[in-house]
């Protein structure tokens, strides 16, 4: 070691004394040239990971458990409960007669249906029935809770803004005193009343979250299908739309960006890439993802995560339709979102 170098690690030794650090040793890691996320490419395979889901009820209630969830736990960023970075995912089941008891907290959260029909949620006063492909959010801090009046198992993908809560150290959460909240309005009423085209005369939101929390699958298949009768794919992304706030037009909700695409049979998108990592669901139909050199074949109900500024491209061996969330929407608030398209 030179002397000019001997001299540098005495000082650096010196000063971490008074909890110091050069930033010139760490500048080019702390501001990298590219993103270079820590989570990586990773699918869980519904098939491989179902069993396990179901076996789940055979360990604990859904009322012991409060939420039994297995978290689907990015292979980067282990014991992180983390998806991503930012994001949080895991696949819920509840069955027949069980209620997953009241609670709210300030994450956001996000069900996208995989499994069964007819199982509800209630948010913030409201009840809703949910079917598969159904999108159904839970605003932060409103009161919730699960339940199943039918006869079979349900499933669905929880998806959380945990991380991202946790890195502004504003966690904070509370139990309801019995296990349902209390249930104010009839079901369906927030669809009817904000998600008609519609708005009552003089309503101001008084929420960051779209008014309407639960997005039937039914309404949202039409719409794609329709779209291919009147126009052709985005090279890049065939036929991607978002769930809007049907208030200001913009993402559903304040964190999470949610959309859903159809890509027709025999469709392949070109290369592209993001600086969001995003969780897919292969909703109806088959067809692959390529991630950089990976190859992920897709079946329904599949989950795979994209990390951020990742190129991919998809290639549709049937009609394949995809749910995705991702931090986008909060990186377009902060400035920070970017695109490339090759």
């Amino acid at each position: 070691m030179s002397t000019i170098q001997t001299q540098r690690e005495a000082f650096y030794g010196r000063a971490d004394t008074q909890s110091l650090a050069p930033l010139w040793t760490r500048l080019k890691s702390l501001v990298p040239e590219a993103p270079a996320p820590a989570c990586v490419a990773h699918q869980w395979r519904y098939e491989d990971v179902r069993p396990y889901v179901l076996e789940s009820a055979e360990h604990i209630s859904a009322k012991e458990a409060e939420r039994r969830v297995l978290i689907l736990e990015n292979p980067g960023l282990q014991g992180s409960s983390q998806i991503t970075n930012s994001l949080y995912a895991g696949l819920q089941l509840i069955m027949p007669g069980e209620v997953a008891p009241a609670h709210r907290h300030t994450q956001s959260a996000l069900r996208f249906i995989i499994e069964g029909s007819g199982a509800y949620t209630a948010v913030d006063g409201e009840k809703t029935l949910m079917e598969p492909g159904d999108f159904v959010i839970t605003p932060s801090w409103t009161f919730h809770h699960h339940g199943n009046e039918t006869n079979a198992p349900m499933v669905w993908l929880d998806g959380l803004d945990i991380p991202l809560v946790a890195l502004f150290n504003s966690t904070f959460r509370e139990d309801y005193p019995s296990d349902e909240a209390p249930v104010s309005r009839p079901a369906g009423d927030a669809l009817a009343r904000y998600g008609s085209g519609l708005l009552p005369v003089g309503y101001q939101s008084g929420s960051l979250n779209s008014p309407v929390f639960n997005y039937p699958y039914a309404r949202t298949r039409e719409a794609l299908h329709t779209l291919t009768r009147g126009s052709e794919p985005d090279a890049h992304a065939g036929y991607l739309m978002r769930y809007v706030n049907p208030v200001d037009g913009g993402w559903a909700m304040p964190t999470m960006a949610t959309t859903i695409r159809l890509l027709p049979k025999g469709f392949a998108t070109r290369g592209y890439r993001s600086s969001d990592s995003a969780v897919f669901v292969v909703v109806e139909g088959r067809g692959r993802l390529q991630i950089g050199d990976e190859r992920f074949d897709l079946s329904p109900h599949d989950v795979v995560v994209v990390p951020g500024w990742m190129s991919y491209t998809l290639h549709a061996n049937d009609d394949l339709v995809l749910f995705s969330y991702s931090d986008r929407v909060a990186q377009e608030k902060l400035g920070f979102f970017r695109e490339q398209r090759f």
